[in-house]
């Protein structure tokens, strides 16, 4: 009997050792001849998955940017019913700041794919809609969580948003240089007073 190949999941190993070898080496370590290497596969064989490149390496920021967003968070319309919607908060901007060595990492690749998106529309592209979405949702969030006051305008709420996704891209940077997480408490701590300035407002 052949062998059933599981397609989807060869793509997903491919993706998965681009971005070890992303994080080992930078964005030049990852060509098709070495990721084929690190794959066990013949080379050429990568063009039965990906025409090029290009085309893994947009893969693989698909992925990492999936990665920010575990819960799906972003493909939500609505709160689940029942959520308080300050835990719900709190579930949300603890798992954008990177805590594990996995979001850790997953965040080092981000950056090195960061600067090559610069001089990729397609990816810059595919950057700002995730950006955005991710803006829109934490203002809903912000919205619930402080009970959605007349008093608290839209700017405000707008304002709370981008400095709450400016600490979690900060974050990323910042473990880039300190992989050991010296500074995760220190996050923690912001993110516990944040959260703590929000539902101040709440009735």
């Amino acid at each position: 009997m052949p062998k059933i190949i599981d397609h989807d999941q060869r793509r997903r190993d491919i993706i998965e050792v681009a971005k070890r070898l992303i994080l080992q080496g930078g964005f030049e370590a990852a060509t098709m001849r070495s990721i084929a290497a690190e794959a066990g596969f013949a080379n050429g064989a990568l063009k039965h998955y990906f025409p090029g490149k290009e085309s893994i390496i947009a893969a693989t920021f698909q992925s990492v940017l999936s990665e920010m967003d575990p819960q799906g968070f972003l493909n939500e319309d609505d709160a689940p019913s029942g959520q308080d919607p300050v835990e719900r908060l709190r579930e949300r901007i603890t798992m954008s700041v990177p805590f594990t060595e996995r979001e850790i990492n997953a965040g080092r690749v981000l950056l090195v794919l960061w600067e090559h998106a610069a001089s990729n529309p397609e990816l810059a592209e595919t950057y700002r809609q995730f950006f955005s979405r991710w803006r829109e949702v934490t203002i809903g969030l912000l919205r619930d969580a402080s009970g959605g006051r007349d008093a608290v305008s839209e700017d405000e709420y707008d304002t709370l948003a981008l400095e709450l996704l400016s600490v979690t891209i900060g974050a990323n940077v910042v473990n880039l240089m300190h992989p050991d997480g010296r500074f995760l408490n220190v996050y923690r701590t912001y993110l516990e007073s944040f959260i703590e300035r929000v539902t101040r407002r709440a009735p």
